[in-house]
């Protein structure tokens, strides 16, 4: 858990980064505003904060009196080349431990978070209050390579994390439903001044029950899967279920284990089966066997 005094540090650094240069004044509003910080920033906390965060990250916060004393991040390149320091500051999550980044970074080693995490507070502000969001949203390439954005009204129902990325659930006006969007998707927020109800009986947690990741379409039935998972792999599942469904039927040691889930039948489902490769099979439904045959002619095909 990430202590009090980190989590500032990446705030603040967090708010100097995606906004235009801000007075003092400014910065002690977007303070205030925020639940995790009770009452206003001192100024001589925020100039402390200011030497913690060059100390520990090699980041400097100046000071531009020619434009009315505002402070801005004069070297955020230096975030680039730190893995350690974006994904703390992006997560906000970081083990009191690390004291400091500078001599960690070479020897902890960290995947790429994809962008999108910088709208958290503006969404999950939306959460907490009911609020419509309007959503600059990044389609991904069309057939001819053209990329397009698209504007989307939103009312936010929940967050979900899937295969280290954010989702959005939230009903699409433009789409008359619900959607899982993507953060990294994201082009920019704003928090609009309309509100809106919850569902009473919606329950984000139920609404995903039956799938494994973020697809949910629900004409899907619900169906029993079965399969045979080899060696290691079944080590593997029984330390981190497919799903929480998951059922273990029969075990021959250091051979095979066969586990029973309880599900709809996903792209999401079919793509993680198969990232397991050879160490899995589909034993059951007999059409979700044959699925996953033809996916694996398919990429057969490609290699010849």
């Amino acid at each position: 858990m990430i202590s009090k005094t980190y989590n500032r540090y990446f705030w603040l650094l967090d708010t100097l980064l995606t906004s235009d240069p801000l007075t003092f004044e400014e910065i002690n509003m977007l303070w205030e505003d925020n639940p995790a910080f009770d009452g206003p920033l001192p100024i001589r906390t925020f100039h402390e904060h200011r030497r913690g965060i060059k100390e520990m990250l090699g980041v400097e916060i100046e000071c531009d009196r020619s434009r009315g004393n505002v402070y801005y991040v004069k070297n955020p390149e230096i975030l680039k080349g730190n893995k350690i320091a974006k994904w703390a500051l992006e997560k906000y999550s970081i083990p009191q431990d690390f004291v400091t980044f500078n001599g960690m970074k070479d020897r902890i080693l960290l995947e790429e978070i994809p962008g999108g995490i910088r709208h958290l507070d503006s969404i999950i502000k939306a959460l907490r209050t009911n609020t419509e969001l309007e959503i600059g949203y990044q389609k991904f390439e069309d057939e001819q390579g053209e990329e397009h954005r698209l504007t989307f009204h939103v009312q936010p129902y929940a967050l979900k994390v899937f295969n280290h990325r954010w989702y959005l659930l939230c009903y699409v006006k433009e789409r008359e439903g619900l959607r899982s969007l993507s953060l990294d998707r994201f082009l920019d927020v704003e928090l609009l001044k309309t509100s809106f109800e919850m569902p009473t009986d919606f329950d984000a947690r139920k609404y995903y029950a039956n799938v494994v990741g973020i697809y949910v379409d629900p004409k899907l039935p619900i169906m029993n899967v079965k399969i045979r998972a080899y060696g290691i792999q079944a080590e593997y599942l029984r330390s981190t279920p497919l799903h929480k469904s998951q059922r273990e039927v029969l075990s021959k040691h250091g051979e095979f284990a066969e586990f029973i889930y309880r599900l709809c039948v996903t792209p999401e489902l079919i793509s993680q089966l198969l990232a397991m490769g050879d160490k899995v099979e589909v034993l059951e439904p007999e059409e979700l066997r044959e699925r996953m045959k033809e996916e694996l002619r398919n990429s057969i095909e490609r290699y010849e």
